[in-house]
């Protein structure tokens, strides 16, 4: 009797998996601008509020790359787009060391690494679920998106401490390099369709995955999908939420946690250790939420997060301390589940909505996002120069995730002849 052959890894699973490590190294800059402020500010005077704007302008264009960077994709492929990102990144990261007027970071931590993290946003985890995948979609967008709170949580440490022992420009260097590093992995085992490595789509019946089109017209498509998706409730819904979203993650906690925890007298590296963890546990938490997708309505999903993550926001000005005590480590806990557990709900509620568009479309809710990182970046920075403290800012915030909660409910399913399949 001859033995079962043994079932050959699915390539679907190695695409995301360089794609879960290109996400990571792509992180690796998002996680320096708070570690990093207070040492040019110590060396150059900058005020916070100023570096803060040059991160505005980073997070700006980290999202409105996104909707650009996936239709480039559907022209140029996945592979193309991905190591010019992280060479983009690369350069922003290592000419950064050759600051010494404020200026230069608006080339550097604005221009060079906002594009190239924009053509690395979580469109890529939505192009990699949605062309690779047809089981188990939820559950690896999760995973993907989990990537970048990892690589939140390898480099936040390493960039503290660097940034705090040894000095800002060697912390700067190893974040060229680690994205550099990535290149060659996305080369050898990223490719941009199931039939470049001649099988189907993951979970799919054979011979049934369509051959990829090469699509030309990135900048009038991305365009045309944002004019159709712009004239539903449902697009501004999920908008303003995920615009919410982004206020209350990379805006106020990404880049200011570290120096209001620092105003009490935390050092930087604890801090940072502190928002590292956060990474941790939204690993956990993104991962679970890819799976829950699968499972139990997406919007009942938004509503709960956006709730849980207002109340943490409304108690942090009560737990900031100089050192350490369970209830920052209970906060750090519930946010971290939450950070981008709302990503998953929200692809799938696109993919629900406007379909073969829907990564074009979930590319300008992912911009909308990046516009209220950018707008509480510089406003919480704002506030803690005129007040002396963030409180004010985390109560805003906190206001807003209500108002997210309501968006995320009142998202309805696509009606018969709806956006969907009228414009496809």
């Amino acid at each position: 009797m001859n033995s079962p052959r043994p079932r050959r890894i699915h390539p679907a699973w190695w695409v995301a998996g360089v794609g879960f490590i290109a996400l990571m190294g792509a992180a690796g800059f998002r996680a320096a601008p708070g570690p990093l402020m207070i040492p040019l500010n110590e060396e150059f005077g900058w005020p916070i509020s100023t570096m803060s704007v040059a991160v505005s302008l980073n997070i700006l264009l980290y999202g409105l790359t996104a909707p650009f960077a996936a239709a480039l994709i559907d022209r140029f492929g996945l592979r193309a787009i991905t190591m010019t990102a992280l060479t983009f990144i690369a350069l922003g990261s290592g000419l950064t060391v050759f600051a010494t007027a404020e200026w230069v970071l608006f080339v550097t931590w604005g221009l060079l690494i906002g594009l190239g993290t924009g053509s690395m946003a979580l469109v890529f985890a939505a192009e990699i679920s949605g062309t690779w995948f047809v089981k188990r979609k939820g559950l690896v967008t999760g995973v993907l998106t989990a990537g970048s709170a990892t690589g939140q949580l390898v480099f936040l440490p390493l960039v503290a401490s660097l940034a705090e022992n040894v000095g800002w420009r060697p912390a700067s260097i190893a974040i060229a390099v680690t994205a550099l590093a990535v290149v060659p992995l996305v080369y050898f085992f990223i490719r941009n369709h199931p039939h470049e490595f001649g099988v189907d789509a993951f979970g799919a019946e054979p011979g049934s995955t369509p051959a990829r089109v090469l699509k030309r017209g990135a900048v009038p498509r991305a365009l045309r999908a944002l004019r159709d998706a712009s004239r539903t409730g449902t697009f501004w819904a999920l908008a303003g939420a995920f615009a919410i979203c982004g206020m209350t993650t990379n805006g106020l906690i990404g880049v200011h946690f570290v120096p209001a925890a620092h105003d009490f007298g935390m050092s930087i590296t604890t801090a940072s250790g502190l928002l590292a963890a956060v990474g941790v546990f939204d690993v956990v938490g993104t991962v679970l939420s890819g799976w829950l997708t699968d499972r139990v309505n997406p919007r009942y999903l938004l509503a709960a997060y956006y709730t849980f993550r207002g109340v943490g926001l409304a108690f942090l000005p009560l737990l900031l301390a100089k050192d350490i005590h369970p209830t920052i480590v209970l906060f750090v806990v519930v946010y971290g589940l939450d950070w981008v557990a709302t990503v998953p709900p929200t692809v799938a509620l696109c993919r629900e909505y406007f379909g073969e568009r829907a990564g074009i479309v979930f590319g300008w809710v992912f911009a909308a996002h990046q516009v209220g990182a950018a707008i509480a970046a510089t406003a919480a920075g704002l506030v803690r120069d005129a007040f002396g403290a963030y409180t004010y800012a985390w109560i805003g915030g906190a206001l807003l995730c209500v108002v997210a909660a309501v968006f995320s409910y009142v998202v309805r399913p696509p009606r018969p002849g709806s956006w969907k399949t009228a414009t496809a």
